[in-house]
């Protein structure tokens, strides 16, 4: 599979009478061979957000988490379907209480492992490996131009998204990762 027949297979996906399962099943295929999509995609070499597709309608990333890192609680306002094709990446989930955010459980998901998020939902992702973890994104909008919320992770105050943050914290990571890798 290329970027581009998983764009194409995604947008056919979409049009389906149930596109959140039937997006799920595209990811279910592509994770299902991690080696394939590392050739797709390169071997993973940094943290990062690489966007494979972005339009009104549908946003496609390559998310690369970087060893140990942690990104606070957010949510996205719209369903995701997330598919690891490397390494580990643990979620876990809350739900709004009278007194802010309260923890609602967790999910681990390993290489070839996928999930689906309905709209509200809200999570954390953690990295607890000293490697990369990659994971495929898939969110039926604009993944980066629609308005959200995310939570500080020791006070649990919510903000709105902010998306250079999260960039700083990927930037943070690779820091890490580098030293990690003696450099």
């Amino acid at each position: 599979m290329n970027t581009e027949q998983l764009i194409s297979d995604c947008r056919s996906a979409l049009l389906e009478t149930d596109p959140r399962t039937a997006v799920d099943e595209v990811i279910r295929r592509v994770v299902s061979e991690p080696g394939r999509l590392v050739r797709t995609l390169g071997e993973p070499d940094r943290a990062g957000i690489d966007i494979l597709h972005q339009a009104h309608d549908l946003t496609i990333l390559n998310v690369l988490w970087g060893p140990r890192m942690n990104l606070h609680p957010h949510n996205h306002n719209m369903w995701a379907v997330i598919g690891v094709y490397g390494g580990r990446e643990d979620n876990t989930f809350y739900r709004r209480g009278e007194n802010g955010l309260i923890r609602h459980g967790s999910k681990a998901l390993e290489a070839r492992d996928t999930i689906d998020l309905g709209e509200t939902v809200i999570h954390s992702v953690a990295n607890p490996l000293e490697t990369l973890t990659a994971a495929i994104h898939v969110y039926p909008g604009d993944f980066f131009n629609t308005p959200r919320s995310e939570w500080d992770p020791e006070t649990l105050e919510e903000h709105p998204y902010d998306v250079e943050h999260t960039l700083r914290v990927f930037e943070a990571s690779n820091r890490r990762w580098r030293e990690l890798q003696g450099g």
